[in-house]
């Protein structure tokens, strides 16, 4: 079997609506310890990259010379960055994500954080927090990315990343490390890889299905297995990349090319050689199966399989290989 090209081409496509549910139901108290902010009936806002969300913070009362803040918790450093302050009547905006936010206000009440045109590093907890003297309270709501965790290594063999390089090498491919949140679910969805990685607060894991040998023992429980936190610098492993849904389309050109003969061609069709995070997107959203393998941006070569089958790689799962 030759290696095939595989393309990856980002069309532009459509956000899906911004999403939250922010209203209380008729007679529901609120909880104790708020007086003027509704806590939502869903603490978890779900959307894809290239979306447009919406976390509500909506107020029961106006109490007087009152701010809100909202603010993101970074699992990377465990602070909280500030992203929009408001009275009300005026407001500024803060970090990174600045050029991105608004406040919704659609009534007098509302202080809803609209974030369009979502990425991967948007994931994670945000705070609303009604600043009012010796009477400051707050809500938190997760924003969370329909998405797929994948394990990556360089072409030179497992362990070779620092923190820093597996979190700049998933970068490079359309990605970024996985919270552990992202990766216990994956395994919980069927991840099982024997080789120990980095993920984003600086901790090491491995998720195991099928207890073996070289995978710490027949004995052991399945789970996600964990070397703790580890010297950023110093200490070496692979790297857990999650990445979301493609704004684009990922396909197949039939073609006996090297990897500089694919670069060319993928540029004549106006495109790119696929990133493996894009590779991993097409899989998970797209159903792209292909028993072939083709050339990606890493120099590695790699197929997609949505059905097994006896002639595409033998294993019972779906998969990347």
């Amino acid at each position: 079997m030759h290696p095939l090209l595989l393309l990856g081409c980002l069309w532009l496509l459509a956000a899906p609506p911004a999403s939250g549910i922010f209203q209380r139901p008729t007679g529901t108290p609120a909880p104790l310890g708020l007086q003027y902010l509704l806590e939502p009936l869903h603490a978890t806002v779900h959307t894809q990259r290239g979306a447009t969300a919406t976390l509500p913070c909506v107020l029961r009362a106006l109490p007087h010379n009152y701010r809100v803040k909202w603010s993101k918790v970074e699992p990377a450093n465990y602070r909280e960055n500030i992203i929009i302050i408001t009275n009300g009547l005026y407001h500024r905006n803060y970090g990174p994500l600045s050029p991105r936010v608004r406040l919704r206000h659609s009534h007098r009440y509302d202080a809803s954080l609209t974030i369009t045109d979502v990425a991967l590093e948007d994931e994670g907890r945000y705070r609303c927090q009604l600043v009012n003297g010796l009477e400051d309270e707050s809500i938190s709501l997760t924003l969370h990315l329909e998405g797929v965790v994948f394990p990556y290594q360089p072409s030179n063999g497992r362990y070779k990343f620092n923190y820093h390089e597996a979190k700049r090498a998933c970068e490079q491919q359309d990605s970024r490390l996985a919270t552990y949140q992202q990766l216990y679910k994956a395994w919980t969805e069927g991840l099982d890889w024997c080789n120990a990685g980095w993920i984003l607060d600086g901790t090491v894991h491995y998720p195991i299905i099928n207890s073996r040998e070289p995978c710490g023992g027949r004995l052991l429980l399945p789970g996600v297995r964990t070397y703790g936190a580890r010297d950023k610098q110093k200490d070496r492993f692979d790297a857990f990349c999650f990445t979301s849904a493609l704004q684009g389309q990922v396909y197949f050109i039939r073609g006996h090319l090297n990897f500089k003969e694919a670069g060319q061609a993928c540029r004549n069709h106006g495109a790119a050689i696929a990133k493996v995070g894009q590779l991993y997107s097409a899989w998970k959203f797209s159903q792209l199966d292909r028993c072939d393998g083709g050339w990606l941006a890493d120099g590695s070569v790699r197929y997609p399989i949505a059905t097994p089958r006896e002639r595409c790689g033998g294993l019972p799962d779906p998969g990347v290989r």
